[in-house]
């Protein structure tokens, strides 16, 4: 079932994502300037928990236009971005050189990253904003981030809530139906050109597939935070999940 998921997806991460991103962050050598100085806030929902990442390697898993791996890169961490768009991976890369920074950018699906083991260990996995909702089966990327990190090392997850998803008009908690939709890019291109866009397909998850994924890779569960919305305070919007490799043998939990 993946299979076409991430067929569909690259294909809308693949049309006009660049341009969507200098239409909206202006042109690289322009980002590079703004997170040169402000880097440090775009990455305010984490910091907390990673203390001076300076020397950590840190896996950026659909790290998309680079903002966040380019702001840790300023910090001084070692970061690897894996995204499906070869668009961004070309914006954050000229990006991240008028930065003055190195990061390394793997256009790949996650789910079948090129001689993955070849990456190493991470100190960190960072996933950010609208990820979880591109993939078929939880269990298959949670495996990725346990194979990535070292003992010791966090992921650090903020998604969209899925109340937040289930407060919208027709929407529903439960559903797990795979869907078709508007590249999240979209609003930021001129009307005329959204119809030349292809659909993305994504499905929800609820908070316990989530947590419950997260557990079976073997990661634990330290935190989970939710964030409520700005413009209807009574509801999260957001959530940062933190969960720990922790070397432990667990019983299992259907003997």
């Amino acid at each position: 079932m993946q299979e076409p998921l991430s067929r569909a997806n690259k294909a809308a991460w693949e049309t006009k994502a660049y341009d969507a991103w200098v239409s909206y962050y202006g042109h690289p050598e322009e980002l590079a300037v703004q997170l040169k100085e402000t880097g440090a806030h775009h990455l305010r929902y984490w910091l907390k928990y990673t203390g001076n990442p300076t020397g950590r390697r840190v896996l950026n898993m659909l790290g998309s236009h680079g903002r966040k791996a380019i702001s840790l890169a300023l910090l001084g961490a070692n970061v690897t971005v894996v995204d499906i768009s070869e668009e961004n991976r070309r914006y954050a890369l000229q990006t991240a050189e008028a930065a003055g920074v190195d990061i390394r950018y793997i256009c790949s699906d996650v789910l079948s990253i090129p001689n993955e083991e070849e990456l190493g260990e991470f100190d960190f996995v960072l996933m950010e904003f609208g990820v979880l909702h591109y993939f078929a089966d939880l269990r298959d990327v949670f495996a990725v981030v346990r194979r990535r990190l070292k003992a010791g090392g966090r992921l650090l997850l903020t998604d969209f809530h899925p109340f937040f998803r289930a407060s919208q008009p027709e929407g529903d908690y439960f559903d797990a139906g795979v869907k078709e939709g508007e590249v999240a890019f979209a609003k930021l291109l001129p009307e005329e050109e959204r119809g030349e866009l292809n659909k993305v397909r994504v499905r929800g998850w609820m908070v316990g597939d989530i947590i419950g994924a997260v557990a079976e890779a073997g990661l634990y569960v330290r935190t989970f935070e939710e964030l409520p919305c700005k413009s209807n305070p009574r509801l999260p919007e957001f959530y940062t999940l933190v969960a720990d490799w922790v070397d432990a043998g667990l019983a299992p939990l259907f003997p």
